[in-house]
């Protein structure tokens, strides 16, 4: 097999991306169909994204905890609307050895209703609340036909967040300062630039009033939801019997939230920053920042250039910036080059007899192939000012990409034609009707991604039927 990437991204998109993430080690087909490996370098990234989010969490009082992987069906089935949406995508477990369960027990598909059975015992006065739990877990659809490694699997990790609230004021705050923190989580650790809006009736999270979303593009032109925060109201609360003594001695029920984020963001970063030599990180969700790679070529000059580059990766390391030195002596540096190039590394520093005597390196940039000489000394705080760049540039790259993805339009004939032949987001008025969204669907394949946050002026009628609109949403074909 060749090492390198042999297509263009450019060219044939869904080839490139299954050789970036099997050749730069991102993960392994399992036996089972929809199922992968995280092999060390995806898992490393989770691990990153994860620190980050754990601690925005726990800084504003969520706590970690964890519930069981098997739910049984009578807890979905409090819930009708939620049932009957996760039913198809679910796996049932009904024996143990040879002997039949007397309940059938569903492969978590979400955690909501387990969570509420405990809710229903926690919860007793206004004083229990708010209830701030976070999980960290898998969960498993039956994603058979149309899987892809990291954005559709049978099973893949998440951070799934579920709160309880004595009011709805309060549970919308929630949903609201939720999506922020992801916000900030996609566009400033990710460098992938999100449309923020609200979900319709008809694409919401099935049991709750109202989601909110953050929608990426990829190169391909398909829409790519990064995130969601759900207002579930009192749907799960009424039926699972989640009541708390207030203050003015009467029972009420809670307002919960639930809201989510999984490993389909490290599938939009290998496609929105990756390119022809393969991944290109972002410094800050990156398992290495920076790779050291020894140059010589006599025996006499080894021990030397091998000695101070130990030294300098101890140096960065003490810098907080995260470092591997490249000590193999079986590969040339060329090679070395290409392989640390492919696994997206952002920046490598490059060091041999000459640049020892000058007391200098050559720092190489992923995101521009931009090499710069530095001197020794300063080495900690250049390589900082670059990676800083590096990220800086990232986002700036995929936000103007994200922006002439997006076309306006008032002619439904030419938003098919976007569509079909570009993809990307198109910008429509549409009159709110579920009878044109649908209609829309089954003619293009698009759904509404997203109606924005901030209501944009309606600039026409209704894309399909012609009448008053009443919102502008984004339609897009997504995966």
């Amino acid at each position: 097999m060749e090492r390198g990437i042999t297509v263009k991204k450019s060219e044939d998109f869904s080839e490139w991306f299954t050789q970036v993430i099997t050749k730069a080690g991102l993960c392994d087909y399992a036996g089972m169909k929809g199922f992968i490996v995280f092999m060390p370098s995806s898992y490393e990234i989770w691990e990153n994204i994860k620190r980050f989010l754990d601690d925005k969490l726990k800084a504003t009082g969520h706590k970690n905890a964890y519930f069981p992987a098997l739910i049984p069906e009578s807890y979905l089935r409090k819930e009708a609307e939620h049932f009957s949406g996760f039913v198809p995508e679910v796996f049932w477990v009904t024996h143990t050895g040879d002997s039949e369960l007397g309940e059938r027990l569903a492969m978590r598909p979400t955690s909501e209703t387990i969570v509420c059975d405990s809710y229903s015992r926690w919860i007793k006065s206004w004083r229990d609340l708010p209830v701030l739990i976070n999980l960290w877990n898998s969960v498993f659809r039956a994603e058979i036909t149309a899987t892809k490694p990291f954005l559709r699997t049978s099973e893949f990790l998440w951070q799934e967040g579920h709160t309880a609230h004595a009011t709805a004021e309060e549970a919308e705050k929630e949903v609201r300062d939720i999506l922020e923190t992801y916000r900030q989580l996609i566009e400033e650790q990710l460098a992938v630039p999100v449309l923020l809006g609200t979900k319709t009736e008809a694409e919401k999270f099935v049991g709750a009033n109202y989601t909110l979303t953050m929608e990426a593009m990829m190169p391909d032109g398909k829409a790519l939801q990064m995130g969601t925060s759900h207002f579930l109201g009192q749907n799960f609360s009424k039926p699972f019997e989640i009541k708390y003594l207030g203050k003015d001695e009467k029972d009420h029920y809670v307002w919960q939230t639930s809201w989510g984020v999984t490993t389909r963001m490290i599938g939009a970063v290998i496609m929105v920053h990756g390119d022809d030599r393969g991944l290109v990180l972002p410094p800050r969700i990156a398992p290495i920042q920076t790779v050291i790679v020894p140059i010589f070529y006599k025996n006499e000059d080894r021990d030397k250039v091998l000695g101070k580059a130990k030294e300098l990766a101890e140096l960065l390391r003490e810098n907080g910036i995260s470092t591997h030195l490249d000590d193999r002596t079986e590969y040339t540096p060329g090679w070395k080059f290409n392989e640390w190039e492919m696994k997206g590394v952002p920046t490598r520093i490059e060091i041999g007899p000459r640049d020892i005597a000058s007391g200098k390196v050559v720092i190489s940039r992923r995101d521009t192939g931009q090499k710069h000489e530095v001197m020794i000394a300063n080495l900690p705080q250049e390589i900082m000012k670059i990676l800083e760049s590096v990220q800086a540039n990232l986002y700036a790259k995929a936000k103007q990409q994200l922006e002439r993805t997006i076309k306006t339009t008032e002619s439904y004939e030419e938003f098919k034609q976007i569509l079909e032949n570009v993809g990307g987001f198109v910008r429509a008025s549409w009159c709110g009707r579920p009878e044109c969204e649908a209609k829309i669907k089954q003619d293009t394949g698009a759904t509404i991604r997203t109606v924005p946050l901030k209501r944009e002026e309606i600039f026409g009628n209704c894309i399909l039927c012609g009448k008053d609109a009443r919102d502008v949403v984004y339609f897009a074909r997504a995966y």
